[in-house]
């Protein structure tokens, strides 16, 4: 029989009164890969939690086995990463990525891993040394992915548990990314996967299934038959929507238009020579792989990026630095994103982070009438939130707070959506209603929605126009 890296034993999690985990038994031998799959608030992060030390739990997790004495025996990759500028703070806002001079305030790629011992091997391994030099607030997705890798990876770990790695990588990203967990195999690293069932790499040997804190199956990935989850929808789905108000703003034929619009940080461009014509009650799919430019192409879009001022952009057909404040913008806009996300204040309940929608802040900071709050408890309900809706935001899983973030961002029912990957981390039920949700609100309202996703089963059917970035250009 093979050495066994690592038991789990009867490992539970209990907060308040509530079981997050219970009684979780797990072996994994050597030359075993392990996959953990499951609903969005299974329990599968909660369990990585417990495995690296970060919360409290009972039982016992038992190590047999380590390929270094001076290694670390398990490092956790999580799903989102924050980091410290060079004034020592994380109190970052998602705005600094598109504002150059704040850039500078934030350590290089360079600086971020040059105490780490052996990590020249892992950095060529992992393609960074192209990016030795850049700010890590100005990092894609899956550059930052890469990144985290290479310091866990230095600190030489016999288990590298990765929470969702696949999360915001375009498809060239995911394909490179499985490699790369064959190099590390090949290390002598045992690795341990949250991920989807639908993106399981080839790698992995065994699957671990969680639903509702408990161990429901385990065993070979040969042996493993997918099912299908099946959430209840609310019955008075259609009806509810067509009880929201109109949106109730001013009348306009174009909600973008952009002429020849270019951006560029220094000596590096990253839109050259844009030009786009969104008309009013258009559903277009923006695409295009990591690093593309489409985050700073929504940023201009969004009031979240000042040199909107330095080029030709209208926005509801009138042109931008004619006297209008972000904020008049703004409140015409619902907005979703990776980076507003990985940077809203955690502390606010859910129910106050679906009420910041209406005022377009990040948390809410005043009183709201009766009539606002009747309007955040009906979003509350269509988002089957009730429970989580007194919980503060950095209680619930990754996914539930996103659920949370599409609330606010749909709450005023504006006329122009900005979706940037708005499924990241959901898993297929939590997707599938939110499209179906996307959809109603387009053909009742008429709203014109721009919708960004690496994944093409996720787009809408009422998407019926493209536009495609690389490396800045529109193709």
């Amino acid at each position: 029989m093979s050495k066994s890296v690592i038991v789990i034993e009867d490992l539970t999690v209990n907060r308040n009164g509530e079981y997050l985990l219970n009684n979780i038994n797990l072996t994994i031998q050597k030359d075993e890969q392990w996959a953990i799959i499951g609903h969005s608030g299974s329990g599968k992060t909660t369990l990585a939690h417990a495995l690296t030390g970060k919360i409290f739990f009972s039982g016992k997790i038992i190590f047999q086995h380590n390929n270094d004495a001076d290694g670390k025996k398990i490092m956790l990759v999580e799903q989102q990463h924050h980091f410290k500028n060079l004034s020592n703070t994380a109190d970052l806002y998602y705005q600094q990525r598109f504002n150059s001079f704040d850039s500078e305030d934030t350590i290089t790629v360079e600086s971020a891993l040059q105490h780490l011992p052996g990590k020249e091997k892992w950095i060529k391994l992992l393609h960074l040394t192209p990016l030795l030099s850049k700010p890590l607030i100005q990092l894609s997705n899956g550059e930052n992915k890469r990144l985290q890798l290479v310091k866990a990876l230095s600190a030489n770990p016999a288990l590298l548990i990765l929470d969702n790695p696949f999360i915001g990588l375009d498809a060239e990203g995911r394909t490179t990314l499985h490699s790369i967990f064959t190099s590390i195999i090949k290390e002598g690293i045992h690795l341990l996967l949250i991920t989807s069932p639908n993106e399981i790499p080839q790698c992995i040997t065994n699957i671990f299934v969680l639903e509702n804190g408990k161990m429901i199956w385990q065993g070979k990935k040969k042996d493993y038959q997918p099912t299908r989850f099946h959430q209840t929808k609310n019955a008075a789905f259609v009806t509810t929507i067509k009880n929201i108000p109109a949106p109730g703003y001013p009348p306009f034929k174009h909600a973008v238009q952009m002429k020849n619009v270019s951006v560029r940080y220094g000596n590096k461009t990253i839109l050259d020579n844009i030009n786009w014509t969104i008309k009013k009650g258009e559903c277009w799919c923006l695409s295009g792989p990591n690093g593309a430019g489409k985050s700073t192409l929504l940023s201009l879009i969004n009031a979240d990026n000042p040199q909107a001022y330095a080029n030709e952009i209208y926005l509801f057909d009138k042109r931008r630095g004619k006297g209008e404040s972000i904020w008049d913008i703004k409140k015409q806009i619902g907005y979703v994103s990776p980076e507003l996300h990985l940077f809203f204040e955690q502390h606010n309940s859910c129910f106050q982070v679906i009420a910041s929608g209406l005022f377009d802040t990040i948390g809410l900071f005043r009183q709201l009438t009766a009539t606002q709050e009747q309007q955040v408890q009906q979003w509350v309900n269509l988002f089957n939130l009730k429970k989580f809706q007194h919980k503060a935001m950095f209680t619930l899983a990754n996914s539930e707070q996103r659920i949370v973030l599409l609330a606010r961002a749909l709450i005023k029912n504006p006329p122009l959506l900005i979706l940037d990957e708005p499924c990241q981390g959901l898993d297929d039920d939590q997707t599938s209603y939110f499209i179906q949700l996307v959809n109603e609100i387009c053909k009742q309202f008429g709203t014109t929605l721009i919708f960004v996703s690496h994944y093409q089963k996720d787009i809408p059917a009422c998407v019926t126009h493209f536009f495609q970035l690389a490396k800045g250009r529109q193709q």
